[in-house]
């Protein structure tokens, strides 16, 4: 017997569930909590909880191997557990039901008991034992609790005695149309049914609860359902069932009528689809192609209603099959410049204002990595050819706009505080930059900002904060802030908020030059500067990750100290702003860089048809395309940005300074590069 299929047998998870946790990195760590928490009997907190119940959802496979989820009512109390070992069902047999043929005596079944007015919920599987035609018992098998994630609050109530039919016959049908299709669309909750056949320990079945914004399934013109799978428990109890046996059976309820749609189809796991990355929330999608379509008109005796503020916040945080068609309609558009309309402004301080843009074509939002930056293009008087910047995007991936914070310090930064109103446009590129985090590291991070390099410090926090709402682990952080005075600060509720939010996970750590009027302790919490000796006081003894961004003097000084204390140059993560980039002390090369000339090169713009002549110490390719009388697109001059990336036609470029900046191997950042030593004779062409 191969080492991996000992290690699946002595696991509390089969194949499909641990490839699954596998794949996401967790199966050691699983493993450890599947034996904490998978239990074969009932605990004292659940067995109190049942009989609470006014109804349960259950899962059950039909002769043919169909999977069927369903819910079934009675008064509270029908569920009772006479010993740890057994929970007693009180529920008459329902022919009507397509779920009830697999509950026959011995039949291997699932539960999930649910309370809609508390978010409460626990799971159990095990086998029918029949008492009779009015009740069984469940032999338990596996019991566990789950988290309230994704769950609407309700409040119930009893429309008619639970006993009592309905007086509506099942409708069956070959395809979603009309009724069926109008409750999937408009819910926000459903149950699935799953199974597989293990060799030791026979049929096992799970039945859970799926949760989302209204409309998170959607019906795809070949009837196929699709459904974004959310950060939960990391069991993977239902996907890694349709990996190993791809059936399953869901169930949707109209809880303001009482109307059942139940299905029974085949299902897959998608795990690398475009729609993942588009859809705001959505850890991997599945599908379910129904092969059995069952409407039960009242079917329930309960009517739920829901209270005002009964939306779960972890459902509010995911995204929306309209918004994820929009952001891919705009990925076709990444190369090109798209007009966006001011929806928004805010003064953050005297010198600082945001902007807030939307798209005003068909596309929706690129989606942006937090930290990255946003090319912009506006016309400003006076000027025959259109400025291109790039400003930080100071909101996060989650809040679904873009934000530009810019402080008034230059041409473009003071047209857009003077003449740019609510409701102009302005036009934008894709986002672009490679000084991102990663929120799902467990290295806690440090961000470290001065002035206006708060904006993408900004936005990493407010990624981190969400994400780690979001997947129930926000990863330890600590924000450095330093100003001159309080008046110059940016900022300051939105991240005590943040803070707040984290629960005290993240620490805010703000510092003033000058402290005239202000309170210590509530306006700040150091004086002075940014150096060794505030992060030695600040700082538990760990190891970190860095991010720091701000004028060169500031990030250079603070590299430095870094690395006299011997922290890895790849720990820390960098983006400056000003007129040049500070320099980094490599712990080994980057790149083999290309010599550049050193004699004069001839250089060819085939697009425009015009040669220049470079001379060495004359300037960067950029600069001699400008003195050609060209108007390339750039913006940082740094490298960082990628607005000046242009392609390569022929020949060879040599870099001045290590860019930030992705580039493909025919491409250059013609801010920084001049021509290369060349063995071959190669003319360069650039494509401009």
């Amino acid at each position: 017997m191969s080492t991996d299929a000992q290690s699946t047998m002595s696991s509390p998870w089969h194949a499909g569930e641990i490839a699954l946790q596998e794949k996401v990195g967790v199966a050691e760590r699983m493993n450890e909590v599947g034996r904490r928490v998978l239990r074969d009997h009932l605990i004292d907190q659940h067995r109190q909880f049942y009989p609470q119940l006014p109804f349960v959802v259950l899962g059950t496979v039909d002769a043919h191997g169909n999977a069927w989820a369903t819910l079934r009512a009675n008064q509270p109390g029908f569920l009772r557990s006479p010993d740890i070992h057994t929970l007693s069902v009180r529920l008459p047999r329902e022919h009507l039901d397509p779920a009830d043929a697999g509950m026959d005596d011995g039949e291997a079944i699932a539960m999930l008991g649910i309370e809609l007015h508390t978010r409460r919920r626990n799971r159990l599987n095990g086998t029918v034992h029949r008492t009779g035609q009015d009740g069984f018992d469940v032999r338990v098998g596996q019991s566990y609790g789950n988290c309230p994630q994704y769950i609407q609050l309700r409040d119930f109530e009893f429309a008619r005695d639970p006993m009592q039919p309905s007086g509506y016959d099942p409708v069956s049908s070959g395809s979603l149309d009309g009724r069926p299709a109008e409750m999937i669309a408009k819910a926000d909750t459903f149950f699935v049914a799953s199974y597989v056949d293990r060799d030791s320990e026979g049929r096992q079945i799970d039945v859970s609860h799926r949760g989302g914004r209204p409309g998170f399934v959607r019906i795809g013109e070949d009837g196929v359902l699709t459904i974004p799978d959310f950060a939960g428990n990391l069991f993977f109890n239902t996907l890694g069932n349709i990996l190993a046996n791809p059936r399953a059976g869901l169930v949707f309820a109209d809880f303001e009528s009482g109307d059942l749609l139940q299905l029974s189809g085949d299902a897959q796991v998608i795990l690398e689809s475009p729609e993942i990355a588009a859809f705001q929330g959505a850890e991997r999608l599945w599908r379910f192609r129904p092969t059995q379509i069952v409407y039960r008109q009242e079917a329930l005796p309960l009517r739920w209603r829901s209270p005002a503020d009964g939306a779960s916040p972890n459902s509010l945080m995911t995204g929306s099959w309209d918004e994820a068609a929009a952001r891919l309609r705009a990925v076709a558009l990444t190369k090109s410049w798209r007009p966006c309309r001011v929806t928004r402004i805010v003064q953050e301080n005297a010198s600082v204002r945001s902007f807030y843009l939307e798209p005003t074509d068909e596309g929706g939002i690129i989606p942006h990595v937090s930290g990255q930056h946003l090319p912009i293009r506006i016309k400003i008087a006076g000027t025959d050819v259109p400025a291109v910047r790039t400003y930080t995007i100071s909101s996060a991936p989650s809040d679904g706009t873009y934000r530009i914070s810019v402080k008034r310090e230059g041409l473009v930064s003071t047209h857009l505080h003077d003449a740019i109103r609510q409701g102009d446009i302005i036009e934008v590129r894709a986002p672009a930059g490679a000084f991102t985090i990663d929120a799902a590291e467990t290295r806690p991070a440090v961000l470290l900002a001065a002035g206006i390099g708060i904006t993408p410090l900004l936005a990493m926090l407010r990624h981190v904060v969400y994400e780690g709402l979001r997947t129930r682990r926000i990863r330890p952080t600590w924000l450095i802030y330093s100003a001159r005075n309080k008046s110059e600060r940016a900022f300051d509720t939105e991240l005590q908020a943040l803070a707040e939010a984290s629960g005290g996970v993240v620490k805010l750590v703000r510092l003033l030059s000058d402290t005239s009027d202000t309170v210590a302790g509530e306006d700040y919490e150091q004086q002075g500067r940014v150096d060794m000796s505030l992060l030695s006081r600040v700082l538990p003894f760990n190891d970190y990750d860095f991010y720091l961004c701000g004028p060169t003097g500031f990030m250079q000084s603070v590299y430095d100290g870094l690395r006299a204390l011997n922290i890895a140059d790849g720990r820390i993560h960098a983006e400056a702003f000003g007129p040049a980039s500070f320099q980094r002390s490599r712990d080994e090369a980057k790149r083999s860089p290309a010599r550049a000339a050193e004699d004069p090169q001839p250089v060819y713009f085939m697009r425009s048809g015009k040669k220049a002549r470079w001379e060495p110490g004359s300037g960067t390719l950029l600069e001699l395309a400008e003195a050609r009388g060209l108007a390339p697109e750039f913006s940082c001059r740094l490298g960082n940005c990628g607005s000046c990336r242009t392609k390569i036609l022929s020949g060879a470029v040599a870099y001045t300074q290590e860019p930030s900046a992705d580039t493909a191997d025919d491409e250059a950042l013609i801010c920084c590069t001049v021509p290369a030593a060349s063995d071959t004779g190669a003319r360069l062409e650039l494509d401009i």
